[in-house]
């Protein structure tokens, strides 16, 4: 890694630090400690999906234009401005407007830092610097859950507003580190003709690759990470018995998944096919829902239906595991030149939707439809496998599988001769 990639790896591991600091506790600090209700509380959790979803549109068309690095700078500030406004906010109003700059300040993080990684990598090197990237966020997100729990007293309001004031600080010195990063020269689109907004967005709807990948994306994001702390989890206390102990052993059982397989499963991934590691992603999910099934409904001992439980959250970290280093690389391939910025931000818009309809959905059918909701979901990891198995049918090799298309472009008697299409091998 260059020095530049060293930066931007610093700044994917405090922006996951400072979510994790705070996120997990935000419920309990308006609900609680501000006396604000249940109803305020979860308004506010809403509000940051909101917040992600009106300024993730506009966020890529800036990183064209202005490219990354501003654009994180300022998200970074909004971001610090949102969380010290939130540590010391005492009405509702106060806490929703802070938790609408927080939310909007952290959503534009992450299409930022993507496109910062696609500029300082090549195609040889994307799928490690990806699977860096999401192994030092999960780091990042756990790492920040563990320390701000031990800072906090449901008791005290000041130690809530240390906490948000840390936060701040990290997302402001997170600011000075990546003033220091020097970014390569890569395009940017203030000329170009239909460079609107709405010029951009035509142009990335009419890429066929990238609307089916997004539909794909969404149903990953619904079937997966919607599901863990709602659906998921309300399924296993209702349905299989899970005390809140074994709740938190089975999700930390997925984060030990991700970062012991991370690196391991990078070695078996890159040089396979794309597509092909994402329809295994939804094949080991759909065992998971199996698991998921026989802790809920499968009538065993209680220590059976446990260990069942906790190994569907294993399953969902390894297939998280296979998709770092595949999909986010996949998004930035399809790009047009220039575009990174666009369809990052786009990737990142329908995650925030999935994420937004998973537990909506999910967490209803979890406490209370137990059979159906195992069987629809197992259905949706079956799909991601179709789904991603007709993506494969579209793209290039170079898209699909770039380390045989760099291997294939040979020169004879001075002429390169092109990859063929993915469907031809």
């Amino acid at each position: 890694m260059g020095a530049a990639m060293r930066r931007i790896h610093v700044g994917n591991a405090l922006s996951a630090f400072g979510l994790g600091f705070t996120v997990p506790y935000l419920y309990v600090y308006v609900a609680q400690v501000r006396g604000l209700g249940a109803m305020t509380a979860g308004t506010v959790l809403a509000v940051f999906a909101v917040a992600a979803l009106i300024v993730l549109p506009f966020a890529g068309r800036a990183i064209v234009r202005r490219g990354p690095l501003p654009v994180l700078l300022a998200a970074l500030v909004t971001a610090a401005v949102g969380a010290l406004s939130l540590g010391l906010a005492g009405s509702a109003a106060a806490v929703l407007a802070s938790a609408a700059l927080l939310g909007a300040g952290q959503a534009v993080m992450q299409p930022a830092l993507a496109t910062m990684i696609v500029d300082c990598s090549t195609a040889d090197t994307r799928s490690r610097a990806f699977a860096m990237q999401f192994f030092l966020q999960n780091l990042g997100l756990g790492v920040g859950g563990l320390i701000g729990g031990h800072l906090v007293d449901t008791t005290s309001v000041s130690s809530f507003t240390l906490l948000f004031a840390i936060e701040a600080a990290v997302f402001l010195l997170l600011v000075v580190v990546m003033t220091t990063v020097r970014m390569p020269h890569s395009p940017r689109m203030e000329a170009a003709p239909g460079s609107s907004a709405k010029g951009g967005w035509k142009q990335l709807l009419g890429n066929r690759a990238m609307v089916q990948l997004c539909v794909l994306g969404f149903v990953l994001f619904f079937a997966c990470y919607g599901q863990f702390e709602s659906g998921l989890s309300a399924y296993g206390v209702e349905a299989a018995g899970i005390s809140t102990s074994a709740l938190g052993s089975a999700l930390a059982a997925n984060t030990g998944m991700i970062v012991v397989a991370q690196f391991v499963v990078l070695r078996f991934v890159e040089r396979r096919r794309r597509t092909r590691v994402i329809a295994a992603v939804g094949l080991i999910w759909a065992v998971a829902w199996l698991a998921a099934g026989y802790a809920g409904l499968g009538h065993g001992s209680r220590e059976m239906a446990t260990a069942a439980f906790i190994s569907t959250y294993a399953l969902f970290g390894l297939g998280e595991a296979m998709l770092s280093p595949t999909v986010a690389p996949l998004v930035a391939d399809l790009a047009p030149e220039g575009m990174a910025g666009q369809y990052n931000s786009a990737f990142a818009l329908v995650k925030q939707l999935a994420l937004a309809v998973g537990p909506a959905v999910g967490g209803p059918m979890g406490a209370s439809l137990h059979a159906p909701y195992v069987v629809t979901f197992l259905l949706f990891s079956l799909g991601i496998s179709v789904l991603a198995v007709r993506l494969g049918r579209g793209l290039t090799v170079a898209q699909d599988q770039p380390w045989a298309a760099s291997s294939r472009v040979v020169t004879r008697g001075g002429t390169a001769v092109d990859p063929v299409p993915a469907e031809a091998t």
